[in-house]
């Protein structure tokens, strides 16, 4: 199943256990908060508590008065540190020498206190009130030639009430310029499903994990960038559930897992076997895979009709015949060759597959940050419909979502490419006449500053400027902007990577109480799930000069569009009026304030998880897209004749996105270091590279573009052969910004073509 080399030093116990208990405990007293953390921990994720600022994983409906992992951990001890930036810091500190500073060390300076301004005269960035802040803005809005030289992002952290107002003020300016974070992550996993089901969100509850025979886990590494799941696939496998990993590294998590909350288990030092098979296909050969479980699948059907689900194809399906064509005229070859596993692997994913009733496939960033990502979530569901795994009791598709309400974000509006219904929905609520025209996405935008088409940036959190790709001309992008607006809690890359002016406007974070005139708020957030659950921060704001992400919201479009249509004012004083507007303008948010009070809250309507079918033909749609010609490495062969490697971005065990924690991985062996790039050991051998040698990388690529980055150490790892892998941010500036996925604009930062030079 794996046919990769020996691997780094190997991390041999569990993931999860002690080694996460030992690794909590650092980073809460590194925040120098510790008590005051401790606290805060214990109402994670909990009725009347807070939803943990990390993943968007579902919570379980049984959880206990303890659920939160340890990257929650950490992305609380990082929000509730003791630590303060006020405007000492930015007079002590340039923005030039702010420059040098690498990702960690930015963050780790603790909390912004202050909104700030930076000028475009000095070097320096200078206190400004918030009034001030907000006329600057307003300033720069009204002098636009068009609302379309705008661009609104938005981070998935921002709640639902925040989110909303965003949208709605970005409406009533003009524009539809919402470039968001699901551009460059689940943007594929949205359009491949839509076209296929009617919906972009996964069919899946957390009931259905309860109840599923089979489990596949494509692309992701739970362990790390949700580790909560690590919880639900240990229940599963404890109760007999098949689960299989499919995925280019061997992730501990995903192997075997040691619950720390499970008292039993921490004494014992007994984990839990996770994968009871594990396949590591090439980058980008998932699609292939998929296909050759079709195809077998097809074969067998000849001679047993009880294989596929005839009975829910014929009655719930289209296109199925110009499906079944495109498979079996797929040469087994083409998709050995392209998937890396034998066909005697797929032949046993096929068995797993066929012997189980209820199925459900879950990925993440690994399967949606290629060139062919939607054609290839198309085929995901394409496997699903050929056995009914699709609206039914433990099966269905299950993307799993990053940040925590990026998936809340999309529903209340954040989307550059909005339907008519919700446009006309919003023009009725509030009585004006919305934009029609599409906006930008957010590689788009990066065009549109370039070439000076978009002149204000305004940011809900995130950074920007180390999320996006080619590192080096989005640096040129946000410095052509007239002005550049960041909204925040800590500082980061974008704070110092700045337009012509530069605000930095501090927000409450969501573990901090939020006051209005009417009170103490709560806000809302949605999980992978579709489960939308109320969070109330609980400690004292860092500062008294902050500001919540929807006062802000508020306090902009105010300045900028004033009050003849929408009454910001009167909706930032209370999050509920924000709650019963959504409840009107989507229907699906019915009783919405009341709905929230209720334990974990409620489930948004998926109508093809109820075999209703939003499509063009009001049926589940097969895909029958092709297999790529060529991947990423075949494509760059035609530009030189060096040794090349399919390069995937990933993070560390000690970050969150673009947050850095810390300079470990412990899973995979790495300590105290970021610049590193693992590589099959066959691959070192033909390029007579040994553990611990420098090398530049290079993007290999015809645009005349030069793109390397180094002095990164070589670090030999079970990895397929012609893969390699590294952190990111530091290898952003290596993905070409015109690299992205066919139909929907994601880059491509699972695979990269580059070339390794020894230093």
């Amino acid at each position: 199943m794996s046919k990769s080399t020996k691997s780094s030093p190997a991390y041999s116990s569990p993931a999860g256990g002690w080694g996460a208990l030992k690794s909590s405990a650092k980073h809460i007293i590194k925040s120098e908060n510790a008590a005051k953390n401790v606290k805060a921990l214990l109402r994670a994720n909990q009725p009347g508590g807070f939803d943990c600022p990390g993943c968007a994983w579902g919570d379980s409906p049984n959880a206990g008065k303890v659920d939160f992992c340890e990257n929650g951990v950490k992305a609380i001890a990082w929000e509730a540190t003791s630590k303060r930036i006020d405007p000492s810091f930015f007079q002590q500190h340039s923005i030039s020498e702010l420059k040098k500073w690498d990702d960690h060390s930015l963050e780790k300076s603790g909390r912004l206190t202050q909104p700030m301004f930076y000028d475009g005269k000095s070097d320096h960035y200078q206190a400004i009130t918030w009034d001030e802040a907000f006329s600057v803005i307003a300033d720069n809005l009204k002098q636009l030639a068009s609302p379309n030289e705008a661009l609104l992002y938005t981070s998935g952290r921002a709640s639902n009430e925040a989110a909303y107002l965003y949208q709605l003020f970005g409406r009533v300016l003009g524009t539809n310029n919402f470039p968001d974070c699901s551009n460059m992550c689940h943007e594929a996993s949205g359009i491949g499903m839509t076209s296929s089901l009617g919906t972009g969100k996964g069919t899946v509850t957390m009931a259905d994990f309860d109840e599923a025979d089979a489990i596949f886990v494509f692309g992701q590494n739970p362990g790390t960038n949700h580790p909560r799941m690590l919880g639900t696939l240990r229940k599963a496998s404890k109760r007999g559930a098949t689960i299989v990993s499919v995925n280019n590294l061997q992730e501990r998590g995903l192997q075997q897992f040691l619950d720390p909350q499970s008292p039993k288990e921490m004494i014992l030092f007994t984990g839990t076997n996770i994968s009871q098979y594990y396949f590591t296909p090439k980058l980008g050969g998932d699609m292939a895979i998929l296909r050759g479980v079709a195809k077998s699948l097809f074969e067998r059907f000849k001679q047993d009709n009880t294989v596929l689900d005839s009975a829910f194809i014929t009655e719930h399906c289209h296109n199925f015949e110009a499906y079944q064509h495109s498979v079996e005229a797929t040469p087994w070859q083409q998709i050995i060759e392209q998937c890396g596993l034998t066909k005697a692997d797929i032949e046993q994913i096929t068995d797993i597959y066929a012997s189980n009733k209820k199925v459900i496939f879950t990925w993440a960033m690994g399967i949606t940050q290629h060139k062919h990502s939607v054609a290839t979530i198309q085929e995901l569901v394409n496997v699903l419909l050929l056995r009914g795994n699709i609206g039914k009791l433990g099966a269905g598709a299950c993307p799993v979502r990053g940040h925590s309400n990026v998936q809340g974000n999309r529903t209340v509006g954040i989307n550059e490419k909005p339907s008519m219904d919700f446009l006309d929905a919003l023009d009725k609520q509030y009585n004006f006449q919305s934009p029609r025209e599409h906006g930008l996405n957010t590689v788009e935008s990066l065009h549109a500053m370039l070439s000076g088409k978009a002149k204000v940036f305004i940011a809900l959190g995130g950074n920007f400027a180390a999320a996006t790709p080619d590192t080096t001309r989005t640096y040129q992008a946000l410095q052509q902007c007239d002005l550049t607006v960041q909204i925040s809690t800590k500082l980061n890359r974008s704070h110092v990577i700045t337009g012509k002016q530069a605000l930095i406007l501090p927000c409450l974070g969501r573990t901090e109480i939020d006051s209005q005139k009417s009170g103490e708020q709560c806000i809302t957030v949605e999980d992978s799930m579709s489960m939308v659950h109320s969070s109330t921060g609980q400690n004292a704001p860092a500062s008294t000069h902050l500001r919540s992400e929807t006062a802000i919201v508020a306090g902009i479009a105010t300045a900028s569009v004033g009050e003849s249509i929408v009454n910001w004012t009167k909706l930032m004083s209370d999050y509920g009026l924000i709650r019963t507007d959504i409840s009107k303008v989507l229907p699906d948010f019915v009783d919405y304030n009341q709905r929230i009070k209720i334990g974990r809250g409620f489930h948004l309507e998926n109508k093809a998880a109820q075999r209703q079918w939003k499509t063009n033909a009001s049926k589940a749609t097969f895909s029958s897209a092709l297999l790529p010609e060529k991947l990423a490495h075949e494509v760059a062969k035609e530009f030189t004749d060096k040794p090349i490697l399919t390069l995937q971005t990933l993070r560390s065990h000690d970050q969150y996105n673009t947050s850095i924690y810390g300079m470990d991985d412990r899973y995979r062996g790495i300590y105290g270091e970021r610049r590193v790039v693992f590589v099959n050991g066959d691959d070192m051998a033909k390029q007579q590279l040994k553990n611990g040698d420098k090398v530049k990388i290079t993007t290999v690529s015809n645009d005349n573009i030069v793109r390397s980055i180094t002095d990164f150490k070589v670090v030999e790892y079970a990895i397929p052969e012609g893969c390699a892998a590294a952190y990111y941010p530091e290898t952003n500036p290596l993905v070409p910004l015109e690299s992205t996925a066919d139909n929907c604009g994601t880059p491509t930062y699972k695979s990269i073509a580059v070339s390794i030079e020894k230093i």
